[in-house]
C-alpha cells in the first residue's frame, strides 16, 4: 500500500465520518425539537401559532449544521487534501505496474 492510498482510505472515512455523525446529529435534534413542540401545543393549544413559529426558526437553525458540515467535509475533500489528484495518481501507479511488458 502507498502511502498516497493510505491518505486516500483516511480521507474517505474522515470525511465519512464527518457526514455520519452531522446527519445524525440533526436527525436526534429534529425529533426533539419537534416532540417538544407537540407537547407544548398539548399543553397550551392557544399558544399553536407561536409555537409554529419557534418550532420552525429552531428547526431551520438545526438544519444548517449539517449543512455547514457537509461544506466543511467537501472543503476537506477537495480542497485540503486534493483527493481526485491522489486517486489519478494511485490509478497511474497501478496501471504503470501492472502493465505487461511488451517483448520481441
Amino acid at each position: 500500500m502507498t502511502s498516497d492510498a493510505l491518505i486516500l482510505a483516511m480521507m474517505v472515512i474522515g470525511f465519512s465520518l464527518i457526514v455520519a455523525a452531522v446527519a445524525f446529529g440533526s436527525a436526534i435534534g429534529d425529533g426533539i425539537v419537534a416532540s417538544k413542540a407537540v407537547e407544548a401545543i398539548a399543553r397550551q393549544p392557544e399558544a399553536r401559532p407561536n409555537i409554529f413559529t419557534f418550532f420552525f426558526l429552531g428547526v431551520g437553525i438545526l438544519e444548517a449544521f449539517p449543512i455547514i458540515g457537509l461544506g466543511l467535509g467537501l472543503y476537506l475533500f477537495f480542497a485540503v487534501t486534493n483527493v481526485p489528484s491522489h486517486i489519478a495518481a494511485i490509478v497511474d501507479h497501478t496501471v504503470t505496474t501492472t502493465a505487461p511488458a511488451t517483448t520481441k
